[in-house]
C-alpha cells in the first residue's frame, strides 16, 4: 500500500489518537490542522519521488518515515555564528520524519535515534537524529559514515516526548516511546556537491 511518495508497510495499528472539537479547538482549526498535515504530506512525497526514496510506517501515535541520500553539507551555530559544515568522511543522509498518525502534521521537539545494521547484521552505529530545518521539508537526520553500498536495516527510537499537550479531548498522545524497523533499506553512498 502507499501513502504519498512513501511506501506504506503493514503494520499492527492502534486506534488514532483523537482530533476532535474541543475548548481548544473548534471543528474548523480542527479542519486546518488536517489541512497542515496533508500539506506536509504532499512536500514529502515530493522529497521521496524527486530527491530520496523512503518508506513510512505506523507506531502508535505516530506515522514514522525515513528517507535516504548521499552526505550533503549543513550550516551549524558555533559561537554565535554560523558556518557551512562540508561532508568529510560522511557519504550518507539518513533523514527521519515524524507524523501525528491522526492529522498528519509534524511532530517537532522530538528525540529520535537511529540504528543502522548491514546486511550481515553487523550494527554500523546508532546516532541521534537532530531536527534539521530544511528549505521545504522538515526532518530529523544527520551525515552517517556507511561502510559500503548496499541493503541495509534502519531501526529507530522515538522517545517519549515531555513538551505539554493542550486540550484534555485531544492531547492524550505521545505518552509511550516507539520503535520501528525498516529492512530491505537500499543506500547508495556519496557526497553532494554544495
Amino acid at each position: 500500500m502507499t501513502r504519498g511518495g512513501f511506501s506504506m508497510a503493514q503494520t499492527p495499528t492502534r486506534r488514532k489518537p483523537l482530533m476532535e472539537p474541543s475548548d481548544q479547538a473548534t471543528e474548523k482549526h480542527v479542519r486546518l490542522a488536517v489541512n497542515q498535515g496533508a500539506a506536509f504530506e504532499r512536500a514529502l512525497t515530493a522529497m521521496t519521488m524527486e530527491k530520496a526514496p523512503g518508506a513510512e510506517k505506523r507506531a502508535g501515535d505516530y506515522i514514522v518515515g525515513y528517507a535516504v541520500e548521499r552526505a550533503e553539507g549543513l550550516y551549524h551555530l558555533r559561537n554565535g555564528q554560523l558556518h557551512w559544515d562540508e561532508r568529510k568522511e560522511e557519504n550518507a543522509h539518513i533523514e527521519v520524519v515524524v507524523r501525528d498518525a491522526s492529522d498528519g502534521r509534524f511532530i517537532p521537539g522530538l528525540t529520535v535515534y537511529a540504528t543502522l545494521i548491514d546486511s550481515t547484521g553487523n550494527d554500523v552505529g546508532t546516532h541521534q537524529q537532530p531536527f534539521l530545518w530544511h528549505p521545504w521539508l522538515y526532518h530529523y537526520g544527520r551525515n552517517w559514515q556507511v561502510p559500503a553500498d548496499g541493503t541495509y536495516t534502519i531501526r529507530l527510537r522515538i522517545e517519549a516526548p515531555e513538551f505539554g499537550r493542550h486540550d484534555k479531548i485531544n492531547g492524550q498522545r505521545y505518552g509511550e516511546p516507539v520503535e520501528v524497523e525498516f529492512t530491505d533499506v537500499r543506500i547508495q553512498t556519496g557526497q553532494k556537491k554544495s
